[in-house]
This record gives C-alpha cells, sequence and structure tokens, in this order.
C-alpha cells in the first residue's frame, strides 16, 4: 500500500513541474526574429492573402464566355385521334411525335468583356494594395507592442534592483531594530518605501502580461508560452534623421502609401467603369438555331434567328451618368488625400524631431553617473551619514530620471516607427 502511495506521489510530483514548465515556457528573442515569426505564422496575414486570390478568381470569370442555352419544348408523350402520321424518328418510334429544339448563343457587343476584364484587373490591384494597407497596419500596431514590452522588461528590472537593495538594507535594519539601536520608526519608513516597488512591480506585471497576449495572438504562439525580448532595437539608430528631406518624405508618402495607391486604383476603376456603362448602351445579340419536328410546312424545319433589344427608352443613361460622377468624386477625393498625407508626414516629422532632441540632450554617461551616485548615497546612507529623508528623496529623483531616459527611448522608437508608417517607406 505504501509503494503504491509514493508511486502516486511521484507521478502527481511530475505532473505538477510538468505543468509549471509548460506554464513558463519562456521563448527569448529579438526585435527581428519575433517580426519574421509574425510574419510567418499571424493567422490574419494567411487570411487577407485569400482576398487577393478571389480578386483573381474574378478575373478568370470575367474571362469566360457566356453559356449558351439549350431549350427542348413542345415535345408530346401521347396523341390522339386527330395526329397525323410524320416520318418516325428512329425504328417505329415517332411517327405522332411532335419537338422543339432551339440552341441560343449570347455574343456582347462594343467589347463589353474585354471592358469587364479590365475592371477586374484593377480589382486585383486595389486587393493586393488593401493587404499592404492591412500588412502596414498590422505591423506597425506589433512593433508597437515590442517597443512597449521592452519598456516595461527595463522598467521592472529597475524597479526589481531597487526592490534587492532595499530588502537588503531592511534585513539589516530589522536585526538593528532587534537590538534596540534604531528606532522602528525609520524601519516602517523603509518598510513602506519597499511596498511602493512591489506595488510598482506588480503594475508593470499586469501591464507585461496584457503585452504577452497581444504578441502571442500576433505571432500565432501557445498560450502557455512566455515572451522575452533582449535589447536589441529598443533605441534606434537615428544618425541620419538630421539628413531626411522633407520634401522627398511627402513625395514618397504620395507615391508609395498603399493607402493612396488605392485611391488612384480606384480612379483607374471609375475609369474603366465609365467605358463599360457607355458600351452596354449598344444592345447584346443572342444568335439561335432551332429545331422543329411536325409543325410547320416541313416535317423536319431547322431554322435560324437573332434577338437584341431595342433600345427605344434605355441607353444605360443613368448608369453613364452615375459612373461619369464617380471620376469626378474620385479627383476630389484624390486632391482631399494628398493634402492628409502631405499633414500626417509634416506632424510625425516635427514630432520625431522634438523627440530626437530630448533624448540628444541627455548625456551619453548621464546615466551611469546616476547609477554611482546612487551607491555613494547608499554607503553613505548605511554609514548614517546621510538622513534616511534625503536618502529615499534622492531614491525617488533617481527612479523619476531613469523613467524619463527610458520613456525618451520608447517615444523615439515610436515616432521613428510612426514616420515609417506615414511615410510608406522604410527611414535608416
Amino acid at each position: 500500500m505504501k509503494r503504491i502511495l509514493l508511486t502516486l506521489f511521484v507521478i502527481v510530483s511530475h505532473k505538477s513541474v510538468a505543468q509549471i514548465a509548460a506554464i513558463n515556457d519562456t521563448i527569448v528573442l529579438s526585435r527581428t526574429q519575433a517580426e519574421a515569426l509574425f510574419l510567418e505564422k499571424n493567422i490574419s496575414i494567411i487570411s487577407e492573402k485569400l482576398n487577393i486570390e478571389i480578386a483573381d478568381a474574378q478575373v478568370i470569370q470575367a474571362k469566360l464566355w457566356p453559356n449558351p442555352t439549350l431549350t427542348i419544348g413542345e415535345l408530346n408523350l401521347w396523341h390522339n385521334a386527330t395526329a397525323q402520321e410524320v416520318p418516325p424518328l428512329w425504328g417505329n418510334f415517332g411517327k405522332t411525335s411532335q419537338v422543339t429544339a432551339e440552341l441560343e448563343q449570347l455574343v456582347q457587343t462594343a467589347g463589353k468583356r474585354k471592358k469587364m476584364i479590365a475592371m477586374e484587373k484593377v480589382g486585383v490591384d486595389i486587393a493586393k494594395e488593401y493587404f499592404k494597407t492591412f500588412l502596414r497596419n498590422l505591423k506597425i500596431e506589433f512593433r508597437g507592442n515590442l517597443t512597449d514590452l521592452q519598456y516595461t522588461q527595463a522598467k521592472e528590472a529597475l524597479y526589481k534592483k531597487q526592490l534587492s537593495s532595499m530588502q537588503t538594507m531592511l534585513k539589516g535594519y530589522g536585526n538593528q531594530v532587534t537590538q534596540g539601536n534604531i528606532g522602528r520608526g525609520e524601519y516602517i519608513r523603509l518598510q513602506a518605501s519597499e511596498l511602493q516597488f512591489l506595488k510598482e512591480i506588480a503594475d508593470l506585471r499586469k501591464e507585461n502580461n496584457s503585452l504577452q497576449k497581444e504578441l502571442k495572438v500576433l505571432m500565432n504562439l501557445p498560450p502557455t508560452s512566455f515572451v522575452k525580448l533582449t535589447d536589441e532595437g529598443f533605441v534606434p539608430d537615428n544618425k541620419n534623421i538630421e539628413n531626411i528631406n522633407l520634401g522627398n518624405l511627402m513625395a514618397s508618402a504620395i507615391e508609395n502609401r498603399p493607402d493612396m495607391k488605392v485611391i488612384k486604383l480606384g480612379n483607374d476603376y471609375n475609369d474603366n467603369k465609365y467605358k463599360y456603362e457607355k458600351a452596354m448602351r449598344t444592345p447584346d445579340v443572342t444568335l439561335g438555331i432551332s429545331y422543329d419536328r411536325g409543325a410547320s410546312t416541313m416535317n423536319d424545319f431547322v431554322g435560324l434567328g437573332f434577338a437584341l433589344d431595342l433600345p427605344f427608352f434605355s441607353r444605360n443613361q443613368g448608369n453613364i451618368k452615375a459612373a461619369k460622377l464617380a471620376i469626378e468624386q474620385g479627383k476630389l477625393l484624390t486632391q482631399e488625400k494628398t493634402i492628409s498625407i502631405q499633414s500626417e508626414v509634416l506632424q510625425a516629422y516635427q514630432d520625431l524631431i522634438v523627440t530626437q532632441k530630448l533624448y540628444d540632450s541627455v548625456e551619453a554617461n548621464y546615466e551611469s553617473d546616476l547609477d554611482k551616485l546612487l551607491e555613494s548615497y547608499r554607503k553613505n546612507f548605511l554609514q548614517r551619514n546621510t538622513s534616511m529623508l534625503e536618502y529615499l528623496d534622492f531614491v525617488d529623483a533617481y527612479l523619476d530620471n531613469k523613467s524619463i531616459v527610458l520613456n525618451s527611448k520608447k517615444d523615439l522608437n515610436k515616432n521613428l516607427e510612426e514616420l515609417r508608417y506615414i511615410s510608406g517607406q522604410q527611414i535608416n
């Protein structure tokens, strides 16, 4: 019995360890590796690509000729006394049978089929640009999440370091309080700082959990995985930012942005639609060949014919006018989009320059000097050369300044990505 219980305990223990290991399945990635995984495995991207194939299928459909129509009618399966005999169809069958058959084929005139194909081909190009727009929007969301995750990781590491230092001091202070060398008030004040650090770390972990959820969905990773990013790419290389030509950037945005291309392709589509609607003024012709047995002056009658609409009342005037107005509307939308894009590029550029100036104002050795100064304050505090109030005030100032530097790095990254997004090209 004891052996059975021991075996069950071992099995349950191994299972618990396996579950904990599965939940903590940490994946360490650089930004480059994370984006490669995102582009390869994101379900939304794979799904959106199918819209291009759907548009291609519409081109295939437009190229097909209309099917011919076969009509069989007036087939009698019985006869009465008034029936007149005719030669049988085969053997003795069909001496009193009547049947008509007609084969018709629609022939589109005025190049309608070719114009429809041209419209659908523009539709394929529009689908491709819509996919680029979708991918562009998803990319900036993904990269923003990467930057936020790197930021929360760095900030959590900052607070963890201070928490560890504070807990070391608390341990020493606890012994001194027990021996009566230090008043309990100072000890409680240090505990309050420890609690504040714990609260900051807990908030950062919640933010990290939210980002983990978003990134795992975007990269199609298992829910139990945990993404950890390296520091690579958090601070972008901005050495060429000042050399950006704003005029060229605006021109590039108008030329390369997928949403602008969609509007231009929409204008092409409207032009083709106008041509198609004008062609619709010309009636299509239906050609036919018919066979009639036993209902005319000949027992077996074969005749040719055609059918077409007579354009007395409708010459497609309404649709032609609507297509022409759509062309004018497209021109106005193009003008508006051009102004909007130029304004967006200017704002994104100005925001980047402001952020860059703030980041450049921080001296290269500033952070290391802050770290050294904090260590000096800590030593002086432990040696009773600095009061607790002075030490804790400096710790708060240290964390505030570290946060300002971290935020400037994050903002520089995001503003650069925003300019890339707005201009429709890669910068640096």
